[in-house]
């Protein structure tokens, strides 16, 4: 087993879940949008607000384009899957698995808009951009995890599961 990557919508937990299954499958952890913090020097709001949503996006494609891990847990940002390239690029090196959660569940925990880092456009909704990359995430994604209402360790076990058959 090389990579796992980790993509879905802001707030479907790709950070919290990577973490905990790095540590059980003991693989390295990396979550790209603090490399993206990191590169630049600020949070993912100060970016999008400082230099706009087409700057943010071009850093977290490059970015992508240029991991080169091994045996290593991927939590993406939840806009990895607008960049094809970067996409097939982080398959080469492992399993995409879709962490799906429902448009309610996203709501709640996307409370903290101002602040979370969430690239919307004008006028755009949580709803919309859910709609838009619904079918983005289930495209690119060699499994799919409803996360529902299970707990962060049963998700980490089914993954762990599933990955054994990778």
């Amino acid at each position: 087993m090389n990579n796992i990557i980790l993509i879905g919508m802001p707030a479907s937990g790709k950070s919290t879940i990577g973490k905990k299954l790095s540590e059980k499958l003991k693989m390295d952890f990396v979550d790209t949008d603090y490399l993206i913090e990191q590169e630049q020097g600020m949070s993912l709001q100060e970016i999008i607000n400082k230099k706009g949503n087409n700057f943010f996006w071009n850093c977290e494609e490059r970015i992508l384009t240029q991991l080169n891990l091994e045996k290593t847990v991927i939590a993406t940002g939840g806009s990895a899957v607008l960049f094809p390239k970067a996409m097939e690029h982080l398959r080469e090196g492992g399993k995409v698995i879709y962490l799906s959660q429902s448009l309610e569940k996203i709501k709640k925990r996307l409370h903290n808009l101002e602040s979370r880092g969430v690239t919307l456009e004008e006028g755009e909704s949580v709803e919309t951009l859910y709609n838009y990359r619904v079918p983005l995430y289930e495209k690119e994604s060699d499994l799919t995890i409803i996360e529902g209402n299970k707990s962060v360790k049963e998700i980490v076990n089914e993954i762990s599961e599933a990955c054994i058959s990778f």
